[in-house]
């Protein structure tokens, strides 16, 4: 896995800023780790009809792509929580008791979210396979009714997940899932959920999911940032992090071969000769590695000082979006539009950079639904919503570090 750190000076509103951005990419060669994932599934009664044949067609799909050192089980969940298939290798066999399980699926009522959650963890913290972390795979279209249903219950229950070393990843279904909910119990394990507008686009997620989940090379990837030369320096990103000493120390979670992890960190500068320690470290093959990785500052309009002057426009873009969504639904019209303008103005900014490696056209997709919605209030409001909040979308300050007084005057 090779680790990068580059900076950029950049003229702010109060004077210089310094922008440093570290990411992570997985080399594609090499055989992975084999995946330990308790899948589980509502089928709840707005699941009846198409959402959970989709649903049965996409996980049916997610298990043809595991391989038969792959341990996959199956949770379901209306009123009540079953493991309906444990934990097992998808060799043949097990492949086999899987699609056979999915098939005989039928609709129930009510949905017991919290305590599928923590059957499906229970599951997992029983079976050890070396060097992997254990995964929760949840797929919803609707609120919890039995059982904790508000937004505190599973953000403890997230923390609590994650502490006790299993990850989670959600994928959320159409326009009544709770998006504070799939939030709560994922960002803890440095993952984000994902949104589908309908049961036809939840064959693409899944199939996004398991090129996610079965090209995992290293989990607990984390920064350490002990900045000099900053009056302070925050974490734009939204993964967890947390002062340590003079140091942010910032947690990206997983990372997966052909997919790279970023993390943006920027900050008032109070003079030229600022700079950054930089700790890097991860779990690989059941092993902690760690590594001191060099800052290199480069130019403003260099390949890579336009890539991170696109993580800090885009990273304005989602944020701005974001609001402006959540002021459309409180009917705060004029806000709404201010925060439009605001966002599209970073896009037309963020096209002009011509960053390669940012994709611009999911945002330009996003902000022209965004736009119909406010002029004319077309659109499904509550799904749009959820679709702003996704992972796609999960963008804001999560950390500012101050630093000393005698740090400052060096």
């Amino acid at each position: 896995m090779d680790w990068t750190a580059c900076g950029v000076e950049l003229p702010g509103s109060a004077g210089p800023e310094g922008h440093l951005a570290i990411w992570a990419t997985a080399l594609e060669e090499g055989p992975r780790a084999p995946a330990v994932i308790n899948l589980l599934l509502d089928r709840s009664g707005s699941m009846k009809g198409a959402p959970l044949a989709a649903a049965v067609e996409a996980v049916q799909q997610f298990v043809e792509m595991a391989g038969a050192e792959d341990y996959l089980g199956l949770v379901v969940f209306d009123a009540l929580a079953e493991q309906r298939v444990p934990l097992v290798p998808m060799d043949v066999a097990g492949k086999r008791r899987m699609i056979q399980a999915l098939h005989q699926l039928r609709p129930g009522s009510g949905t017991a979210l919290h305590q599928a959650l923590e059957l499906g963890a229970k599951a997992l913290q029983r079976l050890l396979v070396p060097g992997r972390r254990p995964k929760l795979l949840v797929l919803t279209d609707g609120e919890p009714s039995v059982g904790p249903d508000t937004e505190a219950a599973f953000e403890r229950l997230g923390v609590k997940l994650a502490q006790s070393g299993v990850s989670v990843h959600a994928l959320g279904l159409a326009r009544h899932y709770i998006a504070e909910i799939l939030a709560g119990i994922t960002l803890p394990s440095g993952n984000a959920f994902e949104h589908v507008d309908g049961p036809d686009g939840l064959s693409v997620a899944m199939g996004s999911l398991a090129a996610l989940l079965f090209g995992e090379v290293a989990t607990h990837a984390t920064v350490r940032v002990r900045p000099t030369g900053f009056r302070a320096i925050a974490s734009r990103h939204s993964y967890q992090a947390h002062v340590e000493d003079d140091a942010l120390v910032v947690f990206l979670g997983s990372i997966s071969r052909r997919l790279t992890r970023s993390v943006l960190l920027s900050g008032q500068l109070t003079g030229a000769g600022w700079g950054a320690e930089i700790e890097v470290s991860s779990m690989q093959n059941g092993e902690q590695r760690r590594e001191q990785i060099p800052l290199h500052k480069v130019e403003v309009d260099s390949t890579q000082g336009r890539f991170i002057r696109g993580l800090g426009l885009e990273l304005q873009l989602v944020s701005a979006e974001t609001a402006s969504w959540l002021s459309l639904s409180r009917k705060d019209n004029s806000r709404s539009e201010a925060l439009l303008e605001e966002a599209e103005k970073a896009l037309r900014e963020l096209k002009g950079l011509k960053a390669a490696a940012i994709r611009v056209r999911r945002h330009h997709e996003r902000l022209k639904d965004l736009r119909a919605a406010v002029e004319r209030g077309e659109g499904d409001l509550p799904l749009l919503i959820r679709r702003a909040k996704s992972a796609r979308a999960t963008a804001h300050v999560s950390q500012v570090i101050p630093l000393h007084p005698e740090r400052i005057k060096r």
